[in-house]
């Protein structure tokens, strides 16, 4: 794929551009549907074309090309040196044989050289290898370096300069493991651990990949956020995996797509408006489209679970056979199990998982299964966290089209998030010389306002109210200013507006922070109750410095170093499994 920002994509451009990528593709006999799609939006054009797994190089520059000469075609006097651009780009990257030559606009030849190229990185052995695999329905990944057949414990790993011989693959070991992947705009980490306890309650050892990092069961095998396709692939290539839960992150989607081609579940938990502006993604339709990619990947006789109780979603639904070219099977998740639309579902046999009479009862195969009292599951806070009640209901329809029986979920569901390890960074409670905290990663309005009702049902009407303040600078300056209004909207009493220091993400220091002090001063809030810090920790200090008895603070936290030193200030111990130690 490749992105356009800052030239003028009118309709005849990008016509021209797909009409030279197609004649490159059929001059490459490369035949792979969908063939190429062209994607205009807000700050340009993205045009991506499918091409055979062993050319991708190739397929780089066949696109290169086509929108280089197009431009070119269109006129030449505004693009003055363009072949020499594109000449000392692709040898300063250069991957193709040495004869190839450099590229150039003229079309007849910038093809000739393009088949050279294709000849060159074609793969003989990895294809036949692929094509063994494929006949045998086994899945397999694929990276610069490794081709891997099976995943998890029914895996194996080659080196593509050393593939083995069809005949000398150990077929008869190898298989697939049970795998979720998890998407959304909030919940996806919990979501995922949640469903990794239910796996491992079942009697198998879980692999997970998140924004926290990777893990095998109770080790932490990595730190740093791992919710793209490195984190994916390390994860079903680790041979002690037995079920492997995926954390699938919009940013890894729309850069580097899926690590895997099929996969039992996907959940999608809500869509919310965030990270807009990046990839040419302007608005929540968008948004949810790019989420919704999850479900391709799941095969007839798997699951994609959704939420109902988001309207985005419901709407999308109607079109997903058209986009699949199947009809996919879904299950659906609300708060409330009786909503009409829930009970349409149920009636068509369909699987749903909701609240009734304060219970979480999930609907499968003809039958219902209660999983206990809501009020009873710690990580509702006496049933007060909404949003950790939709992701119990996400977690419990994954988790069955894993192969986890109710009686196992239930189980889960009853002590998950009475340790501090069972979810570390997500709504970790902790009373301090009287003050009630609460250490999160709430990142946007949607779950920054479910992380406040909460404080708000702890804080009984008594008390202050204080928080910390932060964004990502890869968010566009409204996303910024409505995570100030929502915020302001439960009346804080203090308001540390924090520099997330490792999240500046083109921003300059200082701006994101004075983005939301100016948003909370229009929102009514008064300049000294908005104190402003250059670190998380500092932020945090400052906050817990302020409290007093009866208060109630709440600590979104996003740095993993942050929330280890911002733990140590109250006495804990910091987040990890036991005897893991700090890399």
């Amino acid at each position: 794929m490749l992105e356009v920002v800052g030239v003028e994509a009118d309709a005849a451009l990008v016509a021209d551009w797909t009409a030279r990528v197609g004649r490159a593709r059929a001059r490459l006999g490369w035949t792979i549907d969908p063939g190429i799609a062209a994607r205009p939006h807000g700050d340009g054009c993205s045009l991506a074309l499918a091409a055979p797994f062993d050319q991708l190089f190739t397929a780089t520059e066949v696109n290169e090309w086509a929108l280089c000469s197009a431009l070119h075609a269109r006129d030449p006097a505004r693009w003055p040196g363009l072949g020499e651009a594109l000449a000392a780009a692709t040898l300063e990257e250069s991957h193709g044989p040495a004869d190839a030559g450099p590229p150039l606009l003229d079309e007849a030849a910038a093809l000739e050289r393009l088949a050279r190229l294709a000849e060159a990185e074609r793969g003989v052995p990895l294809r036949e290898l692929t094509e063994a695999v494929r006949a045998r329905d086994l899945p397999w990944l694929l990276d610069d370096d490794e081709l891997s057949v099976g995943t998890g414990a029914g895996s194996r790993r080659y080196a593509l300069e050393a593939l083995p011989a069809v005949a000398d693959v150990p077929w008869t070991e190898l298989h697939g493991v049970p795998t979720a992947l998890v998407t959304g705009s909030n919940g996806k980490t919990t979501t995922v651990r949640l469903i990794a306890a239910c796996t491992r309650a079942q009697g198998r050892r879980p692999g997970y990949s998140c924004t926290d990092g990777l893990f095998v069961d109770d080790e932490w095998i990595e730190r740093g956020d791992y919710s793209g396709p490195v984190g994916a692939r390390t994860v079903l290539r680790d041979r002690r995996v037995e079920a492997a839960v995926l954390e699938t992150a919009r940013g890894g989607i729309l850069r580097r797509g899926l690590a895997m081609a099929r996969a039992d579940v996907a959940v999608v938990t809500n869509v919310s408006a965030d990270h807009f502006g990046e990839y040419g993604i302007h608005d929540l339709d968008s948004l949810a489209d790019v989420k919704l990619t999850v479900g391709a990947v799941v095969p007839p006789g798997g699951l994609l679970v959704l939420n109902a109780d988001d309207a985005t979603l419901r709407a999308k639904a109607a079109g997903l056979a058209t986009r699949f070219g199947r009809d996919p099977s879904l299950g659906w998740f609300a708060r409330d199990a009786d909503d009409v639309f829930l009970q349409s579902h149920r009636g068509a046999g369909g699987a749903t998982c909701g609240v009734r009479d304060g219970h979480l009862v999930i609907a499968r195969e003809g039958a219902e299964h209660d999983l206990g009292a809501i009020a009873g599951m710690p990580i509702t806070v006496g049933g007060c966290a909404g949003y950790n009640v939709a992701n119990l209901g996400a977690a419990a329809l994954a988790a069955a089209a894993l192969g986890v029986a109710p009686e196992a979920v239930a189980r889960v569901f009853a002590s998950f998030g009475t340790s501090v390890q069972d979810n570390p960074g997500r709504l970790m409670r902790f009373e301090t010389g009287g003050v009630h905290v609460i250490v999160d990663y709430a990142h946007n309005p949607e779950g920054m306002r479910g992380l406040l009702e909460v404080a708000e049902t702890l804080r009984e009407g008594h008390g202050r109210l204080g928080l910390l303040l932060g964004h990502a600078g890869n968010r566009e300056d409204t996303d910024i200013e409505r995570l100030a209004m929502t915020a302001a909207q439960f009346a804080p009493s203090l308001v540390v507006v924090k520099e997330l220091e490792s999240f500046l993400r083109g921003r300059q220091p200082g701006e994101v922070p004075r983005i939301l002090r100016n948003a909370l001063l229009r929102a009514g809030l008064p300049a000294e109750a908005l104190p402003q810090r250059s670190t998380e920790e500092d932020a945090a200090r400052c906050a817990l410095e302020w409290a007093r008895p009866g208060d109630v603070l709440v600590l979104p936290v996003h740095g993993l170093a942050a929330r280890e030193v911002v733990l140590a200030m109250m006495g804990r111990p910091a987040a990890r499994p036991p005897g893991q130690e700090e890399s």
